[in-house]
């Protein structure tokens, strides 16, 4: 029998804020980062914002939380609008498939499109598929590839939680938002907020005419160092990106063992230096204080 209000099951959009879910009309009109950057309503800061300073904590802490316990992952971003049957879509599938054999999680936007075919590939190789999804005023919900997943209201909450629990970003044809996390993580690398993060351009013909730019405007200009350059991978090749990564990951490994055992060898030796020099002054101060004690007897 159908239903009098004509709404088919499954399909009315839905929006999720923790344990709260939003159907039709109780959806707002406009998301929490729009009422928390609006300017116009500053005047009510202190009745609102404060409320609202708990509530971004409250997501740092469920993401911390949730997120700590991750296997070592690597982050795709890629276009939401890829269809299933476009270069990019097959290719992050493949990707995420690889990533996965090699031990690695794979987080996305948890949206469709490439974030779904990274996700896709990787649970379908057994990997572990995290997805962070956001309240945007178009709903996209999550893909049906993802094992972990969580809803931020907050971009900046969630950005940091692509960066935080990820060992490289590999980043594929896609707009604005990827080319937002694109820029943000070759400025972390670029600043040393992070270090030994490779990121990975997949789709040459896709990022060529931006890497054109970059080097003949950009860097020609001094805008940026020749050097930078050099924090961007370009490949079509999955094995390469895979391997770019494990490279990566095994260079820092070895860097911090060296780091470590040179903190060691320095500590030994000043433990060895503090011991000879009390060792030395008991030497020469030991004969000295019962001869003087002596000599003041007979005196």
């Amino acid at each position: 029998m159908s239903q009098s209000n004509g709404r088919q099951p499954g399909r009315d959009p839905e929006r999720h804020r923790g344990a709260v879910t939003l159907r039709r009309g109780a959806i707002p009109t406009s998301t929490a980062d729009q009422r928390l950057l609006d300017s116009r309503g500053r005047g009510d800061w202190k009745t609102k914002d404060a409320w609202r300073a708990l509530r971004i904590l409250s997501e740092f802490v469920e993401g911390f939380d949730t997120l700590a316990d991750l296997p070592p992952a690597v982050s795709v971003f890629g276009s939401a609008r890829s269809t299933a049957d476009s270069p990019e879509y097959g290719l992050a599938r493949e990707l995420g498939a690889a990533l996965a054999r090699a031990g690695y999680a794979v987080i996305t936007g948890g949206g469709p499109g490439v974030m779904e075919a990274a996700n896709r590939g990787a649970s379908d190789a057994g990997g572990l598929s995290v997805g962070l999804g956001i309240e945007l005023p178009f709903e996209q919900g999550l893909n049906d590839w993802v094992d972990l997943a969580i809803d931020f209201r907050y971009f900046f909450a969630r950005k940091t939680m692509f960066v935080k629990y990820a060992q490289a970003f590999v980043v594929l044809p896609g707009g604005f938002g990827t080319m937002d996390e694109l820029f943000e993580a070759l400025t972390l690398v670029q600043t040393g907020k992070v270090t030994r993060f490779p990121v990975v351009l997949m789709g040459s013909a896709y990022w060529r005419g931006l890497l054109d730019w970059l080097r003949d405007s950009m860097a020609a200009e001094g805008k940026i160092g020749p050097v930078d350059l050099d924090l961007i991978c370009l490949t079509d090749d999955v094995d390469a990106a895979v391997q770019h990564i494990v490279e990566a990951e095994a260079a820092l490994s070895a860097e911090q063992e060296a780091v470590r055992e040179e903190a060691v060898a320095r500590a030994a030796a000043d433990r060895q230096a503090a011991t000879d020099s009390t060792a030395n002054g008991a030497g020469s101060g030991g004969p000295a204080g019962p001869s003087g004690s002596g000599a003041g007897r007979k005196g």
